[in-house]
């Protein structure tokens, strides 16, 4: 698991995490289970810039919850959103499946691209500035970027095929048994209620927070199923669509409930 770890920090976050002793599809499949771990990582982080901006500035939830998104977007490399703006210019182009996968690997964003991350990133916002005026702010971050991640690992059920024979997708399809996504998702979930347990003192965070963990995966099996539909199976886009389609999901589910 150690390899696995290292090349999950490496892969999702722009910390510094060294190499991998060896990377194959068993350290693949490892480093997809551990995602939420890194997610947690990340999130604290950003965590941390809510909680001390609006702990300086109450009157401000706006520039918390800005500042928190950015702040996570910096540390994952912007690459999930890169990946949804990728995978929005396929799907909207609504072409045969290898011109969509072409399209793909472009390196320019197209109009699709654009209005997705724009889109997720107002919500991002707008969401998370509800949670910070609720009293919410910073724990909800961390679970949002915490149920984002656990996406990956069912992502990569057996179950799960690739569009393409190389690239990250064939790297990781398939390579995490189903029990083990459905684990870490129980995990999470504890610890998300636990942590709304401790910090809050309303029944309505708790239960936001077992329902933002299990919104964020629903969508991210959508996206996966939507990805199968298209393209065949998935890529390395189509797993950065799915954590960036997550996140507003679950912030958005806690500023709802809370």
């Amino acid at each position: 698991m150690r390899d696995g770890a290292k090349l999950a920090l490496g892969t999702l976050s722009v910390l510094p995490a060294p190499m991998p002793g060896k990377v194959d599809r068993a350290v693949a499949g490892q480093a997809m289970v551990l995602a939420p771990a890194v997610g947690l990582v990340l999130g604290g982080i950003a965590a941390g810039v809510v909680a001390g901006v609006h702990a300086l500035q109450p009157s401000a939830p706006l520039l918390a919850a800005v500042l928190g998104v950015l702040v996570l977007t910096a540390l994952s490399g912007a690459l999930h959103l890169d990946g949804l703006a990728d995978t929005a210019d396929g799907l909207g182009s609504r072409r045969d499946r290898e011109t969509m996968l072409r399209i793909m690997k472009q390196s320019d964003i197209g109009p699709f691209g654009v209005v997705s991350i724009i889109a997720v990133l107002l919500i991002d916002v707008a969401a998370l500035t509800a949670c910070v005026q609720a009293g919410f702010g910073w724990q909800a971050i961390l679970i949002a970027t915490v149920a984002s991640r656990l996406t990956l690992p069912w992502s990569c059920r057996p179950i799960v095929p690739s569009a393409r024979p190389d690239g990250l997708g064939a790297m990781v399809a398939g390579t995490v048994p189903t029990i083990a996504a459905a684990v870490a998702t129980a995990v999470a979930a504890v610890a998300a209620v636990g942590l709304a347990w401790f910090t809050t003192t309303g029944n309505s965070e708790r239960i936001g927070a077992a329902l933002a963990v299990l919104f964020a995966v629903v969508v991210g099996l959508l996206a996966v199923r939507r990805a199968r539909t298209a393209f065949g199976g998935i890529t390395g886009d189509v797993l950065g669509a799915a954590v960036e389609l997550a996140l507003p999901a679950a912030l958005l589910t806690l500023a709802l409930v809370n």
